[in-house]
């Protein structure tokens, strides 16, 4: 079987419509790394199912998507799914700690699965969930303003 993506044969969002994906902070994280190595996968979008845990983390990589390699981030949290759907790279993420957006997705790694999927996200600032006064249970939005 061929991945679509990964062959270049979607060039265009496929999604006419979806659903805001709403999580749960479960874990504040803090601290940076330059040299992380992380390896986007080619597919540019994730199904998200509820109670899944997945781990939020941020580049400042402009250059940064779907089969990049990303290196400078810094750890934001780990998020329970409570309203599961699709997250596409594009999609902004809102916290309701200040409800300000604090990047838009650019891509997922799957170093650490089965376990749990890191969602990388865009930001013009490294920074992380501790400097940002992120709480536990604070909610997490993935949503598409088109």
């Amino acid at each position: 079987m061929t991945d679509p993506y990964a062959h270049g044969m979607i060039n265009h969002n496929p999604y006419a419509k979806k659903k805001i994906v709403t999580a749960r902070v479960v874990a504040v994280l803090r601290g940076t790394m330059d040299k992380r190595g992380l390896s986007l996968i080619a597919p540019k979008s994730r199904a998200l199912r509820r109670s899944e845990i997945h781990e939020i983390i941020v580049t400042d990589e402009k250059q940064a998507g779907p089969g990049k390699q990303v290196n400078h981030i810094g750890y934001i949290a780990f998020v329970e799914i409570i309203e599961g759907g699709v997250v596409v790279t594009g999609d902004f993420v809102r916290v309701s700690t200040n409800n300000s957006k604090i990047g838009t997705v650019v891509g997922f790694d799957e170093t650490h699965m089965p376990n749990h999927q890191n969602i990388v996200i865009f930001s013009e600032k490294i920074t992380t969930g501790e400097d940002m006064s992120i709480g536990l249970n604070d909610l997490v939005l993935f949503w598409r303003e088109d």
